[in-house]
């Protein structure tokens, strides 16, 4: 999160996201400047100091008009910061959080709830739908499996949620649930789950594909980008060295970001070989702050980096932050084509700062590659585009996606699709914008209650 040197920064950088473990100490439990007022004065003068806007933000801001510091940040930040052409804020991401939910999410793996990520399926935010279940979560074990729809909570309709307090705040205020699933085959049922801890596998898979005519080709799926994915990551990667694999399918659809140092390791599993000691990212602070902080990632060469010479990444709109880093750190060393959908769009990233039992982050910088690229708010462009459907499972041979990565490397054109009007549709939408601004980790990262 966020330091006051260069070394202490690289250290905690989260990627275009959030936490992971350590920022500056500010006023702990206990003493007076953790009292209301405390708490607020201690955000805004750190917006002052760390935000990378800052310049946007007037003097004399008074805390007297924000109910909580998780309120101010959040008015702050989407009200005085930048605003895209259509007058919506561009900063989604700033946020006061549980500084003990943050350690667990980025040193452990772990988080509190129920154990399932979803997206609407439709425009009219009424067709919610299950994603993936973690395995052994409360969801997993209660039988909610991906493609799922979930036609009541605690017996009302997904549109009367909506309407009123919103998905992130019901789940938010139960810590028990029924649930009324309609699975893909078969009636409906409906299951009483309650939250617990839920462990997140960062790679819950990756296989080696035979390709034909001696090719090997790996193909990795990583959830998200903790410190628990390290060393899963040496181990794929020491298995693609021994086959020879030089053409990589990374699954990104689902991975919100994450650590900037898991981003800077998994780039240098991919570039280090070929891009030994060339740019891999810049990151930029404001200019207040810019002389002490900015600084160049160059990739390194590791005992398992490979010799890649195509990168396929497979994307929603719900793929950002730490994801997109890598994905664009990659752009100008070797050929890489997306597929799937458009990226989210977070070329930003937060550091953190301690206060109270919490954690301050404000987007504090912004980042690059090696061609000066990094404006991309409105995502990466997709190369080709496929449809995530929900019936067949992530990374099947099936998978629209796999099918459009395969062709791609095969042949470097996308396939051709049988869809009404010969038309591919990608991801319908994704819930990364939606107005509701629950910043808990396993939200922002993994769209997961």
């Amino acid at each position: 999160m966020r330091k006051l040197s260069v070394l202490i920064i690289a250290a905690v950088l989260t990627a275009c996201g959030g936490g992971g473990g350590g920022g500056i100490a500010g006023p702990g439990i206990g003493t007076a400047a953790c009292s209301a007022d405390g708490q607020k004065q201690f955000v805004l003068d750190r917006l002052y100091e760390w935000y990378l806007w800052n310049e946007l933000l007037p003097a004399g801001i008074d805390i007297a008009n924000y109910a909580s510091p998780e309120a101010l940040v959040l008015e702050v930040t989407t009200q005085l910061g930048p605003q895209d052409t259509d007058g919506d804020p561009i900063d989604l991401f700033s946020s006061v959080g549980s500084l003990q939910a943050d350690s667990d999410f980025f040193s452990a793996g772990e988080f509190e709830g129920f154990g399932f990520s979803w997206r609407f399926a439709d425009e009219a935010q009424s067709d919610f739908r299950i994603t993936r279940t973690f395995p052994d979560s409360p969801a997993d074990l209660g039988g909610l499996a991906r493609g799922h729809q979930v036609l009541t909570l605690n017996a009302r309709s997904i549109a009367n949620i909506v309407a009123n307090e919103g998905i992130s705040a019901f789940f938010g205020a139960n810590d028990t649930v029924d649930f009324e699933i309609q699975p893909l085959v078969g009636n409906s049922f409906t299951a009483n789950i309650s939250k617990d801890v839920v462990t997140i596998d960062p790679v819950p898979q990756w296989r080696i594909i035979d390709a034909g005519n001696g090719r090997n080709v790996g193909y990795l799926e990583l959830t998200t980008f903790i410190s628990t994915a390290n060393s899963a990551l040496d181990a794929v990667f020491a298995a693609f060295l021994s086959a020879g694999v030089t053409e990589v399918i990374i699954d990104l659809r689902y991975n919100g970001g994450g650590l900037v140092s898991t981003a800077e390791l998994l780039g240098d599993y991919l570039g280090g070989f070929g891009a030994d000691g060339l740019i891999f990212s810049s990151t930029e602070f404001n200019a207040d702050r810019a002389s002490s902080n900015d600084s160049t990632r160059l990739f390194g060469r590791l005992g398992n980096s490979i010799n890649l010479s195509q990168l396929i990444v497979i994307a929603t709109r719900g793929t950002a932050s730490a994801s997109e880093l890598v994905t664009n750190g990659m752009i100008p060393h070797v050929n890489v084509a997306i597929v799937g959908d458009r990226t989210f769009g977070k070329p930003v990233g937060q550091i953190g700062l301690e206060f109270c039992e919490k954690i301050l982050r404000p987007t504090s910088f912004k980042l690059t590659n090696a061609d000066g690229n990094g404006e991309y708010f409105g995502g990466l462009p997709v190369d080709c585009a496929a449809a995530d459907d929900l019936n067949i499972a992530v990374g099947d041979d099936l998978d629209p996606n796999m099918i459009a990565a395969m062709a791609y490397l095969n042949s470097g054109a996308c396939p051709v699709v049988s869809a009404p009007g010969n038309q591919q549709k990608a991801t319908p939408t994704t819930n990364r914008s939606t107005p509701e601004r629950d910043q808990s980790p396993q939200r922002e990262f993994l769209d997961a209650f």
